[in-house]
């Protein structure tokens, strides 16, 4: 279980770092979220700019909460509460009728719809494993390089696929 558990902290470390990043990194990539929140209209227009912060400040945040084993157990957490309010606001999007593109890890034309929806419900049941690995055991006495190279391997390639969904449902279109 030791190694699950790492796996999914792993995962999301990688994740919510590359979320930030992507939101970040560029002048152009924040304003182009800021923009992404307003279309949204979840929120009163002025407050897009400081919900953007927060959302940004919120994943780093967790990817350093995630990275400590000592606070691995909040970061799970705080994984979990962003992603159902991200499912929320995808959500009520929708039901609005809004078609906003998608922000997640940079700019992309994809607008905001279920398969962000199933991959945010997802990445929270990863977090929800991930806290049930910690609560059932204990960092080994000492680690095995298998178990720690699985686990590297597993998160990185689900972080890769859940940072270029877009770009891999581009390819086999489906309905959204």
């Amino acid at each position: 279980m030791y190694y699950i558990g790492l796996a999914a902290r792993l995962l999301l470390v990688l994740v919510f770092a590359a979320a930030a990043a992507g939101k970040s990194w560029r002048r152009g990539s924040f304003d182009a979220f800021v923009s992404s929140l307003t279309a949204l209209r979840l929120f009163p227009r002025r407050l897009s700019a400081p919900v953007a912060v927060a959302t940004v400040v919120a994943e780093a945040v967790t990817a350093v909460l995630l990275a400590v084993p000592a606070t691995a157990g909040a970061g799970l957490a705080l994984a979990m509460v962003l992603l159902g309010a991200f499912v929320a606001g995808i959500l009520a999007a929708r039901r609005g009728g809004r078609q906003v593109p998608c922000r997640c890890f940079g700019a992309t034309s994809m607008p905001l719809g279920i398969p962000h929806v199933i991959r945010n419900a997802l990445l929270a049941a990863v977090a929800a494993v991930g806290l049930a690995a910690m609560a059932v055991t204990s960092a080994p006495g000492s680690v095995h390089p298998g178990g720690l190279a699985i686990a590297g391997v597993t998160a990185a390639v689900g972080a890769l696929m859940v940072v270029r969904m877009d770009d891999l449902l581009a390819l086999a279109p489906i309905a959204r």
